[in-house]
């Protein structure tokens, strides 16, 4: 089934970090769309939760240098 979900998430400064976000989260088997917005501090993905889990989605934010406050 796929789900959305919107995050806040800090450390993103410019687009590039926008980019950099939305480049790791693509890479997510499952992961079907990503917005990210450095002004709004929020994420948006739609995922498959068959292929993915929230966890991993969060971890792959994590990995990339910036902080999910809440989801």
């Amino acid at each position: 089934m796929i789900e959305s979900i919107e995050m806040k998430v800090t450390g993103m400064k410019c687009g590039g970090c926008e980019t950099h976000v939305k480049t790791q989260l693509s890479a997510i088997a499952g992961v079907h769309k990503v917005e990210a917005s450095f002004k709004d501090t929020q994420v948006r993905v739609a995922f498959d939760d068959s292929q993915t889990t929230l966890e991993a989605i969060k971890s792959a934010i994590a990995e990339a240098g910036f902080h999910v406050v809440a989801a």
